[in-house]
């Protein structure tokens, strides 16, 4: 009855394509699990649930009251364009850059009641999807967990709307 407090997204899928070889069926597989799930999840189920954690209206937001966290990358950055030479992903790189305008959405739609909204770039992180071209990816998975963590609970209301890495620096759009 006291509602949600920390909603993190963490829907990712890619695959290696070349620009060239990008198909519609590849499209909208990696749009709806990276950005449109995303969405369904935080408006249908538990945006209800996020209104009600945070308490009294127009308090200062954070992590601690509501807020949707949205595990992105940065290459969904438009102005990086992270790895470009090795591996083009362009269905997860356009699918991340939508999860990140969505995050901004939500920032705005949902402020008023209350709830924080951030999309959070976890870093090359070596699990399966992180080392699938064949790369060994910096980052162990506590050392990116960690950092979030750290990085989540310094969250306040001069970051919703945000991309930030794992690190807690902003991410170019």
């Amino acid at each position: 009855g006291s509602g949600l407090n920390l909603l993190i997204n963490n829907a990712g899928i890619a695959k290696i394509n070349s620009l060239d070889m990008e198909t519609l069926e590849s499209m909208t597989e990696i749009y709806t699990t990276n950005t449109i799930g995303p969405l369904l999840l935080s408006q249908v189920r538990l945006s209800p649930k996020l209104v009600l954690a945070p308490g009294s209206p127009g308090s200062a937001l954070s992590c601690s009251k509501a807020a949707i966290v949205n595990i992105s990358s940065s290459a969904g950055s438009i102005q990086e364009l992270y790895m470009w030479g090795p591996t083009h992903v362009v269905s997860y790189r356009c699918s991340k850059a939508a999860l990140n305008m969505l995050s901004r959405c939500q920032s705005l739609g949902y402020r008023e009641h209350g709830i924080l909204c951030v999309a959070l770039h976890p870093g090359w992180v070596q699990t399966d999807m992180g080392s699938a071209a064949g790369y060994q990816p910096p980052l162990t998975v506590d050392e990116s967990v960690r950092g979030m963590l750290k990085v989540l609970s310094s969250l306040s209301e001069k970051d919703t709307g945000t991309f930030l890495d794992w690190e807690g620096k902003v991410v170019p759009w």
